[in-house]
């Protein structure tokens, strides 16, 4: 990267702004950056990961299955009290 010469006292805000990002967009920075999100993202895809919307879905079924659950232990548990041995 070649050293720029430009005097920062006569720029107004936006065209430092503008300098500024010219000079980060044509660092190795930029490059980095990109890389990164790359690889990031690549490793993420990788993962075994749900989205939130199937994990609340998932969430919400395994709520009604142990709400199912907890009445057919209810309903078991009642017919087995009206047939104990010894009560015919």
């Amino acid at each position: 990267m070649g050293a720029t010469s430009f005097d920062f006292k006569s720029l107004n805000l936006d065209q430092l702004t503008q300098k500024l990002g010219d000079i980060f967009n044509q660092s190795p920075a930029r490059d980095l950056e990109h890389n990164l999100k790359t690889g990031i993202a690549g490793w993420l895809t990788k993962l075994d990961l749900v989205s939130r919307e199937e994990f609340d879905v998932q969430a919400e079924v395994l709520t009604r299955t142990r709400e199912k659950l907890a009445l057919l232990e209810a309903r078991v548990a009642e017919l087995e009290a009206r047939h104990q041995p010894g009560q015919d």
